[in-house]
C-alpha cells in the first residue's frame, strides 16, 4: 500500500482527561488516502527541542465524507506532550497508512470479539465502523482500570455491542478482560485484541485453549516506521521481524508467546 507523507490541518483537539488527546485532522487539498483498521501513522513533533523522532499513533477513525481521520493520544513523554499543544489550525505532518491491519471480515455472520485495553481500544473503534459498514455486527470487550480511562463508550457503542471491565469495579465487570463473562462464555468465531502486552497474551492463550482463531496488535517501540531502525523487531516463528513493517497486527500462531 502506497505511503503518503501530508500535511494535515487539525480540525479538533478534543481531551478527555488529563492524560489523552483526541486529534482529529483533514487534508484540505486532496481526499485522504485509503487506510485500513489497525495500520497506524508516524506523526511529526514539531514543538519540542528534545524530540527528534515520530510518534507511532493508531488511526482510531478515518470519516471519508468529512475526509477526516482521528488519533487518539496519551500523554506519556515528551513527544506525545507536546501533542497537546496541537489546535484547530494547526499543521500535523503525518506519514501514513503504516504497517498491515486487522483481517476484515468474511462474511456477515461471522461473529468477532474486539478485545481492548487502555489506550489500546483506540485502533478497534476503527474496525468496528469497517464492520458495521460491511454489515457486519462486532462485539467489544474494553478494559480500563477505572471509570474515568474509558474512553468514548458511546462512539463504540454506535457500532456494536459493548461490555466493560474496570479493576476497581467502578464500570461494567469488576477486574480483568480475561475475567469478563462474555470472554469466557461467548461463542466467537475470531478474537482482534490491542493493549498492554500482558493482556494480550492473556486473551491469546484463552483463544489457543478454545481453539479461536486470534490477532493481535503489537506496541513494541517504533522509531522510523518503515523497516529501516530495527528497533521494533519481535521474534517470530519466521525470525525477527520488524513489527512497524510486517504488523503491527500479527496472528497469535506467528509469535512466540
Amino acid at each position: 500500500m502506497k505511503k503518503y507523507v501530508l500535511d494535515l490541518r487539525v480540525t479538533s483537539a478534543e481531551p478527555y482527561g488529563e492524560r489523552y488527546l483526541l486529534l482529529t485532522a483533514t487534508n484540505s487539498t486532496e481526499p485522504l488516502p485509503e487506510m485500513c483498521p489497525g495500520q497506524f501513522a508516524q506523526l511529526r513533533i514539531d514543538d519540542s527541542k528534545e524530540t527528534f523522532l515520530r510518534r507511532p499513533i493508531s488511526l482510531h477513525f478515518v470519516d471519508y465524507e468529512k475526509n477526516e481521520v482521528g488519533f487518539f493520544v496519551q500523554n506519556v513523554g515528551k513527544g506525545t506532550a507536546s501533542l497537546w499543544g496541537k489546535r484547530p489550525g494547526s499543521i500535523l505532518n503525518v506519514i501514513l497508512p503504516l504497517g498491515n491491519g486487522f483481517t476484515m471480515p468474511i462474511s456477515a455472520t461471522e461473529r468477532i470479539l474486539l478485545v481492548g485495553g487502555g489506550i489500546g481500544i483506540a485502533p478497534l473503534l476503527f474496525m468496528g465502523i469497517k464492520m458495521q459498514i460491511m454489515g457486519t455486527h462486532p462485539t467489544f470487550l474494553l478494559g480500563a482500570r477505572n471509570k474515568s480511562d474509558l474512553l468514548r463508550l458511546d462512539a463504540y457503542r454506535s457500532c456494536g455491542d459493548v461490555y466493560v471491565t474496570t479493576e476497581d469495579g467502578s464500570e461494567g465487570e469488576k477486574g480483568f478482560v480475561t475475567q469478563h463473562s462474555i470472554l469466557q462464555e461467548g461463542k466467537f468465531d475470531r478474537m482482534l485484541v490491542c493493549g498492554p502486552k500482558p493482556m494480550m497474551m492473556a486473551v491469546a492463550s484463552h483463544a489457543k485453549s478454545i481453539g479461536v482463531p486470534c490477532e493481535v496488535s503489537l506496541e513494541n517501540m517504533m522509531a522510523c516506521g518503515l523497516g529501516a531502525c530495527l528497533c521494533c523487531v519481535e521474534n517470530t516463528v519466521d525470525g525477527n521481524v520488524c513489527v512497524c513493517k510486517e504488523g503491527p497486527v500479527f496472528s497469535i500462531d506467528k509469535l512466540k508467546w
